[in-house]
This record gives structure tokens, sequence and C-alpha cells, in this order.
């Protein structure tokens, strides 16, 4: 029988609990952004930490089932930042080289 509840710990589903965890968790910022901004942050860290090849691609596979959206309204909703797409600036300011491990 499918599985039909896809949501994990609270979050849309596994893949959107895993990456606000490992990369958007604890992050402080003043900018507030969308989910488009949020996948865009995301890609830059796999593409600054990986090289070319199959578990790059994985990555980016894996990203796709994510809920940017929802990972966004959490990040502004911690940093008590408007949701006010019109405040919206060039996207989060990060260096990607802080998620290299």
């Amino acid at each position: 029988m499918p599985r039909t509840d896809t949501r994990y710990n609270g979050w849309t589903n596994y893949a959107t609990w895993r990456v606000n965890l490992e990369v958007f968790d604890g992050w402080e910022t003043d900018v507030p952004m969308d989910g488009d901004a949020a996948r865009e942050m995301a890609d830059e860290i796999i593409e600054s930490t990986t090289t070319e090849g199959f578990a790059r691609y994985i990555a980016f596979a894996f990203l796709s089932d994510v809920d940017w959206q929802e990972i966004a309204d959490h990040v502004n909703e911690a940093n008590d930042l408007t949701e006010d797409p019109d405040t919206f600036t060039d996207g989060p300011h990060f260096i990607p080289e802080d998620f290299a491990s």
C-alpha cells in the first residue's frame, strides 16, 4: 500500500526537513527570503562544495522534493522578518565556503 502521509517532523516531507536542518537551521539573516532564494542558496552550496559527477546529481535530485517556500517562511519567521515580497533584495547573504567541510 502506498504511503500517503509524507510529513516528517512537522515538515512537508523528509527532504524539506533535512535541507532545513543541514543548511538553514539556526541561520541568522536580516534579509527576507522567498522560496526561489532558498533554492538558489542550496544550489550554490552544492555547486561550491562538490565536483561534477554522480554524487552531485543525486544531491540535486534530492533537492527537487524540497518545499522551498516552507523553508523560506521558517527562516523569515525565525529572524522576525517580514514576508512582504516588496522587501526582498538580492537574496540571502552567505559565503558558500562556510558550508564546506
